[in-house]
């Protein structure tokens, strides 16, 4: 189980820290990733990091004013938004990935095995 936090309403340009807490003793041996959904529009990836706390990917849209990290002694997963804009207005979700699925691409929704509920983002311009 997925239980996202830490959105809320920012101006543009702030900062804000997404968290992700994860249940279950197999966190560690799990890909997270993290994706958006802005209204009308599809999920979206935003960032991954591999099990371990190896490489890091993100989209385009969030490099280099993004990081996504985790802590497997807490089974947490965060992603640290700067600079944000209001394009970035979204739903953010984390997930799981247990490789199960790694037949698809790590940016793809199908590559995931769990979803948190999501977590409201809203940035004002």
């Amino acid at each position: 189980q997925l239980q996202a936090s830490g959105g809320g309403l920012v101006q543009a340009g702030g900062s804000l820290r997404l968290s992700c807490a994860a249940s279950g003793r197999t966190f560690s041996s799990y890909a997270m990733g993290w994706f958006r959904q802005a209204p009308g529009k599809e999920r979206e990836f935003v960032a991954r990091i591999r099990r371990s706390g190896g490489p890091t990917y993100y989209s385009d849209s969030v490099k280099g004013r993004s990081t996504i990290s985790r802590d497997d002694a807490k089974n947490m997963v965060y992603l640290q938004m700067n600079s944000l804009k209001p394009e970035d207005t979204a739903v953010y979700y984390c997930a799981a990935d247990s490789l199960r699925y790694s037949g698809y691409y790590y940016g793809s929704i199908d590559r995931y095995d769990y979803w948190g509920q999501g977590t409201l983002v809203t940035v004002s311009s």
